[in-house]
């Protein structure tokens, strides 16, 4: 039998940062310190105090 070892806790790249809301990996908006995925900042995003412009 081999030995299982943990996967390695990715540093740099697409999946090293996780949403803070719902803790999913992709699409994670870091931009102003959010750390939020894209699905999760529309939700929220006029409570933050962000609109769309049009």
């Amino acid at each position: 039998m081999a030995k299982i070892r943990p996967p390695k806790p990715k540093r740099m790249g697409r999946g090293a940062q996780k949403c803070q809301r719902c803790g999913t990996r992709d699409a994670v908006i870091q931009k102003y310190g959010l750390y939020l995925c894209r699905q999760c900042f529309r939700e929220i995003a006029p409570l933050l105090g962000f609109s769309k412009n049009r």
